[in-house]
């Protein structure tokens, strides 16, 4: 079963640090946001691959919008 991650916060996505098919351990960052001068590390909540990448640096994230999907 796939697991979503979503943005928490409006944001913009400052560093991408995974890509899809690396392995990833629960913790991992996957990437990193930016909102009022504050870097916010987006994480891994399980162990898996990631399976996509919905964003890219430079984008601006939405509270929901999906960021990643671990497979």
């Amino acid at each position: 079963m796939a697991d979503e991650i979503r943005a928490e916060m409006v944001a913009n996505v400052w560093k991408v640090v995974a890509k899809p098919g690396d392995t990833i351990t629960e913790g991992d960052t996957l990437v990193i946001l930016e909102s009022m001068k504050m870097e916010i590390p987006v994480v891994a909540e399980t162990d898996g691959t990631v399976a996509e990448l919905a964003v890219n640096e430079g984008d601006v994230v939405q509270e929901g919008d999906l960021i990643a999907v671990i497979g």
